[in-house]
């Protein structure tokens, strides 16, 4: 079996690939600490609009390290 666990903290997005019998394929993240920075702090509005920007991107980059499709 192989799981795609999507992750998001407040200014980081992340997916991984782990097999049941090879533990990690692959893994992908991205994040927002220089989006924040001029802010001095996450800023929830912008943080959860970038989730919705990079989870996609960031699944298909782990996706095509481990050399899968969905």
């Amino acid at each position: 079996m192989i799981v795609l666990g999507i992750e998001s903290s407040c200014d980081e997005t992340g997916a991984a690939l782990i097999s049941d019998t090879k533990g990690l394929l692959a893994d992908a993240l991205h994040t927002q600490i220089d989006m924040h920075r001029a802010y001095g702090g996450v800023v929830p509005e912008i943080a959860s609009r970038a989730h919705v920007e990079s989870v996609d991107p960031v699944v298909d980059e782990a996706l095509k390290k481990a050399g899968m499709t969905l």
